[in-house]
Order: structure tokens, then C-alpha cells, then sequence
């Protein structure tokens, strides 16, 4: 049976304000450290917080075909917003995580002085632009809404998305950062920010959304197959990582899972189930 642990926001601050009550961890913590030099003790489950779907069912992959040859326990814990895994890494009630990508990871740890570090690619999830009323790209129209995600990286990779496919034209030097305001021509478009993991619910309220491809894979959205326009993989700099907290990289549970997200099995198993929605890194 897996050990999957679906937290709510509710739940994990709660925890998180325990931890933050607690002078030090316990050796039952996920981030416990044995009395071996401050190494964390190689036989206790590694915890990894990670959105549902494709990551959440990449570990388990892993936690079920390969782990145990490697000596490696693993234990995953989902979350469903870009926020918790990050805090629960930095506070140590989980040992890593896996869900994001460099901009947002640079983005966050600015903004909540978090040493959040990545450890090893593991794949891309296509951003995809979707609609329940447009058949094509030439049907966006001006007047129409367009949801995008609000976070920093994500909107400014919605925005990228849209002009790349000429939908809008952004101002010159806009970068990853890119928001609303750096839009030179909407040509006539409106547009609604709204958290990512809402967007795919959102589709019935406007024209198109600007999707995350993990959430569009949770709404049975098939990028590859329903997406208007589609990030191109080649050169982009939005791979999924696993990431811990600065200075516990070379954790040997760690290292374990990072040699097992980079094998050719897992590899393949991206390949044959996502069919392209999912790329896999490297």
C-alpha cells in the first residue's frame, strides 16, 4: 500500500507551526539528523513533498520499481499549491521536494529568504494554452479573456507563450519576469490572473487559459493533443527539479533518488505514459 499523504493548506501550516514551536527536531523528524556528524541517518525514509501528478506518480514509480535495490526509503507526500512544498523543505518537515522549476524556485527564495537549491532535472511539463470555445489559435479574438497564472515566473512564461505565438506583443526587454504591465499590444485581449491550480477549472468562465502542464494532465487535458499553442521543449529553462534545502544536497538518500530520477527507466516510463505531455530532461 502506498504511503501517499495528501496534505491541505490547513494541515501543513498547522504542522508548520508546530515545527516552529519545537527548539529542535526529533529523531523522528523527516529532517532529523543522527548523531553520526550531523549526516542525516541513511536507513530513515527520505520525505518528498510533490504536486500529484506527473510528480507524485513519477516517485511512486521510483518508490515501487527501484528504491529498494538502491537500499532507499521513500516516502511522498502531495501538496496542491507552488507554496507548502518550498516552506516544508526550508522548516524540515520534509527532506525535498519536487514540483518546480529555476524562475520560480530564484523567484521564491528571494521573496521568503529561503535556501531552496536545486539537486538534479528530472522533465518538463509544457505550459499549453487551452479553450473550451476556440478550436484554433486565429479564433482568440480581441474582446475574449485569457486566464494566466498570477504567480511571478509562471505569468511571465503564460505571457512569453502568447507572444511567441502572436497573440500578444510584449515590451522589449520583458524577461521571465514578465507581468501584465509589460504588455505593449493585448491587441484588444482582456486577461484574468489567477492561481495556477485553478486555471484548468476556469476554462468555462473564459475564452482560453494559459495552463501549467501538471495541472492540465490532473483536468485530463492532453497537451500534446488538446493545447491551442505549446511550449517547445529544446532549450527551455523550466525543467522540474528535485530540491532540498542548501546544504543537505549530498545526502546520501538524496544522491540515491537523484542517480534514480536520472536512469533510463524512469526515462522511459515518462515516455510511455505521458506521451509527450511529460518530457523527460537530458
Amino acid at each position: 500500500m502506498r504511503k501517499n499523504i495528501k496534505l491541505t493548506a490547513a494541515a501543513a501550516a498547522t504542522a508548520a507551526l508546530a515545527l516552529g514551536l519545537t527548539a529542535c527536531g526529533t529523531a523522528s523528524d523527516p529532517g532529523a539528523k543522527a548523531d553520526n556528524g550531523g549526516k542525516a541517518d541513511e536507513s530513515k525514509a527520505l520525505v518528498v513533498a510533490a504536486s500529484p501528478t506527473p510528480h507524485a506518480d513519477i516517485l511512486n514509480y521510483v518508490k515501487d520499481n527501484l528504491a529498494k535495490k538502491e537500499g532507499l526509503t521513500l516516502e511522498v507526500k502531495e501538496f496542491t499549491d507552488y507554496v507548502l512544498p518550498n516552506t516544508a523543505t526550508q522548516q524540515g518537515q520534509v527532506d525535498a521536494n519536487f514540483f518546480q522549476h529555476k524562475p520560480y524556485l530564484d523567484d521564491f527564495n528571494k521573496k521568503n529568504k529561503t535556501t531552496i537549491v536545486p539537486v538534479v532535472d528530472v522533465h518538463l511539463e509544457p505550459l499549453g494554452l487551452y479553450s473550451k470555445k476556440a478550436k484554433d489559435l486565429k479564433d482568440i479574438k480581441a474582446g475574449q479573456t485569457i486566464a494566466v497564472p498570477n504567480d511571478t515566473t509562471n505569468e511571465g512564461r503564460a505571457l512569453a507563450l502568447l507572444a511567441d505565438n502572436g497573440l500578444i506583443t510584449l515590451k522589449d526587454g520583458a524577461g521571465t519576469d514578465a507581468k501584465l504591465s509589460d504588455i505593449a499590444d493585448a491587441k484588444g485581449l482582456k486577461f484574468k490572473e489567477l492561481e495556477a491550480a485553478t486555471l484548468p477549472r476556469a476554462l468555462n468562465d473564459v475564452d482560453a487559459a494559459v495552463i501549467n502542464g501538471n495541472y492540465a494532465i490532473e483536468a485530463d487535458l492532453k497537451p500534446a493533443q488538446d493545447s491551442l499553442a505549446l511550449e517547445k521543449a529544446e532549450g527551455n529553462p523550466y525543467a522540474n527539479f528535485l530540491a532540498v534545502k542548501e546544504g543537505n544536497e549530498d545526502d546520501a538518500r538524496v544522491q540515491k533518488l537523484a542517480k534514480l530520477l536520472g536512469s533510463p527507466e524512469v526515462k522511459k516510463y515518462i515516455e510511455d505514459k505521458y506521451d509527450g505531455s511529460v518530457v523527460a530532461a537530458g
